[in-house]
């Protein structure tokens, strides 16, 4: 096992938050580490949509906030590096191994892909492309569920 220096995004929130029925509020601040910006920003968003949507608590929008950064951290040289290092750990979860993408699952995909029009020339009507993607037909509407909190 050896160390290393691997990029990460961290979430900053400040927030000031007052007991309920209080009218002075307490700041607080926290941060989050991501893999990803995408995550750190998704994260960031929802946190504010939750805050924003509390009577007791006022998100500081221009102190929350995703900058990237870095972090030593372990890097091991394969998964069974990483079995035998934490093998005492009782919540270690080995991470899902993929599928490769078959060369003939790839071929197939691009005769399809080259056999129908795209989603612009068809003016959105399914099967089409946009890019590598292929847009399918909706099978049936999606049924939503409605959650009420009990009074």
């Amino acid at each position: 096992m050896d160390t290393a220096w691997i990029p990460i995004f961290v979430l900053s929130f400040a927030e000031c938050v007052a007991p309920a029925g209080k009218t002075v509020c307490q700041e607080h601040e926290f941060e989050l580490q991501f893999l990803t910006q995408a995550d750190c920003e998704a994260a960031l968003e929802q946190l504010i949509a939750v805050k924003d949507a509390s009577e007791t608590i006022i998100v500081d929008k221009k102190q929350s906030r995703c900058a990237p950064s870095a972090r030593q951290h372990a890097v091991y040289a394969n998964l069974a590096e990483v079995s035998a290092a934490v093998a005492d750990d009782e919540a270690w979860i080995a991470p899902a191994t993929q599928e490769p993408v078959t060369d003939s699952m790839r071929k197939v995909h691009q005769e399809r892909l080259a056999s129908l029009p795209s989603c612009e020339d068809s003016k959105g009507v399914a099967p089409c492309t946009i890019g590598e993607i292929i847009i399918e037909e909706a099978a049936a509407p999606n049924q939503v569920e409605i959650w009420q909190r009990g009074k």
